[in-house]
């Protein structure tokens, strides 16, 4: 699902970016939930949403619950950690991020590319910013064996920078 954020463009810079987890839902602009099965029967319930300050996710399954949060936090000072591995109850947590330097030229294709494969995708949700078609943030929810994946990509036209992100959630029953 495509959708244009109705607010203006508060993330400015990637190095902004900051990651929590287990914080309560936060006021979303776009919000699409999504239930992924895998052939052995596991069903989480995921919900992706969109901020006027970058995603949250929200995974809920019978054994608990899961929020990540990677967004422009007000008061946090810590940077975007490049990797994470944590046990959250039965669950094993694992983030990675980076953040691509890109030419002009290469950016909007590559923002183009990412808008194109999220948007008619239907675990995917991207929302763009008014006022540049490639500033964007964008999420895509898959069924990993034993558990949930998602990417996503905040991307910032201004710096010519597209922040990365993968994270799995395994244990789920």
């Amino acid at each position: 699902m495509l959708t244009t954020l109705q607010t203006t463009y508060t993330d400015t810079r990637a190095g902004d970016l900051a990651w929590a987890l287990g914080k309560e839902p936060l006021p979303a602009l776009a919000v699409l939930g999504v239930a992924v099965d895998d052939a052995q029967g596991l069903r989480a319930e995921v919900e992706l949403r969109l901020l006027g300050a970058s995603h949250q996710v929200l995974v809920g399954a019978d054994s608990g619950s899961c929020s990540e949060t990677v967004a422009c936090l007000p008061g946090s000072q810590a940077p975007l950690p490049f990797g994470v591995s944590k046990r959250i109850g039965p669950w094993d947590y694992e983030f990675a991020a980076r953040i691509e330097k890109l030419s002009q030229g290469r950016f909007a294709g590559r923002a183009q590319e990412l808008l194109a494969l999220v948007a008619d995708h239907p675990h995917g949700l991207a929302g763009t910013f008014p006022g540049d078609e490639n500033a964007f943030t964008a999420l895509l929810v898959r069924c990993a064996q034993g558990g949930v994946q998602w990417w996503t990509w905040h991307a910032y036209p201004q710096e010519g920078r597209l922040v990365a992100t993968r994270t799995r959630v395994s244990g789920i029953r």
